[in-house]
Order: C-alpha cells, then structure tokens, then sequence
C-alpha cells in the first residue's frame, strides 16, 4: 500500500490523531497548502500549483523543494492537480489535509464532492483538518475508530438507498435518504460506529476534535 498526504490551502490543526494519519506517508503540497508541512513535521517531495497564493517566505523556506509550476488560467484547481499527480505516482490512500476551511468555500466543497467521486472508482481517500475528519461513503461497508461520543453527520449527495447505521445515538435500519435532507446530521457515536449504503453516494464528517 502506497499512502499520500496532500497539503492543501485549507485549515490544519495538529492533533495525535492527525500526526498518526499522516505517518508514514509519501507528501505532496498543492501551492499554499505548504505551509501546514512544518507543523505536521511533514517534508514534501514534491510542490505543484500555480503559485498564487505562496508567500515570499514559503517560497524561501522550500526553495529546496521540487516544483511543478501551472498557468493561474488553467482547467483544473492545485488540489486535484495534486491528486492526480499522487494516484500517477502509484497511491492507493490518500489523506487530503487542509481539505476544509480557509477563504475559499468552493474549494472546500470541491474537495468533498472530489473525494467520493474517487471513492466511487474504488479509491481510498480521507480528508482531515485535525478537528474534522470527512470519509467518502458509497455503496460498501465501513466501520471507524472515533471515539464513543463523536459527533458526526453523514450528508448526502444523491438519493441514498439502503443506509444502515449501527453503533450510534440514533441508528437506522434500511432507510432511503433524499438529497438535501438533514434527517442523519449531528448523530453521536454509541460503541463501535458501523455504517452500510447499498447505493448512493455521501460524506461522513466526524468531529473528532472539539475546538
């Protein structure tokens, strides 16, 4: 199994939980998102965007660090520049971190939706800030490891047939879920948090860290 980390632009807190997610792992940085790989302990092999929103310190700080440089007018944002450039380079799991806040709400959602579209080819993906962590849901199986008591939320972006969650505050047995509903936000986790979807696609988002 070959595990990427991807720096985004978003925010990052470090948490045990996020150091233990990202050991280990091949690193690449998405423009700005280089900024996290200090505190991360992190040291990017690779720096891809188009560089619109490094500072001269970072640019200073990695100067060592090999680039691959895009126009500002190009078809696709740093961040799926970057995960395509990881699953070239032969990732089977890839943790996008810094995948959710910053100024850029749009590229907070496109992370989101990016991911399980990802996940529905059959990859793995998690995306973490350190105080939320998002795993791509599709039609499978998945159990998690949150502690007893996370809140979490499971947002839908399709119809959703067949959700089954066990190991939580409120469980639910085979339900359809519309797009746009918001019966399965702010749930909790009771025990071990198992969850099934026969077909569909969503987004489970824990908070596994309160601020």
């Amino acid at each position: 199994m070959s595990k990427f980390v991807l720096l985004l632009g978003g925010t990052v807190h470090v948490t045990d939980r996020l150091l233990r997610l990202v050991a280990g792992a091949r690193v690449l940085a998405a423009d700005g998102g280089i900024a996290h790989a200090e505190s991360l302990g992190l040291d990017p092999e690779l720096w891809l965007g188009d560089f619109d929103s490094t500072s001269p310190e970072l640019d200073a700080l990695y100067a060592h660090v090999p680039r691959v440089v895009f126009p500002a007018a190009k078809d696709m944002t740093d961040g799926e520049l970057a995960l395509n450039e990881a699953y070239r380079l032969g990732a089977t799991e890839v943790i996008l971190c810094g995948a959710f806040g910053g100024p850029r709400t749009d590229h907070a959602l496109l992370h989101l939706t990016m991911a399980t579209a990802h996940a529905a080819e059959g990859r793995k993906l998690v995306l973490s800030s350190g105080y939320e962590e998002a795993h791509p849901l599709v039609a499978g199986s998945y159990d998690f490891d949150f502690a007893d008591g996370t809140l979490f939320s499971i947002v839908a972006f399709s119809q959703l047939h067949g959700l089954f969650i066990h190991g939580a505050r409120w469980p639910l047995e085979n339900v359809e879920l519309s797009f746009g509903s918001s019966l399965t936000v702010s749930n909790a986790v009771r025990g071990n948090l198992h969850v099934s979807l026969h077909s569909g696609k969503a987004i489970l988002i824990a908070a596994t860290q309160i601020a």
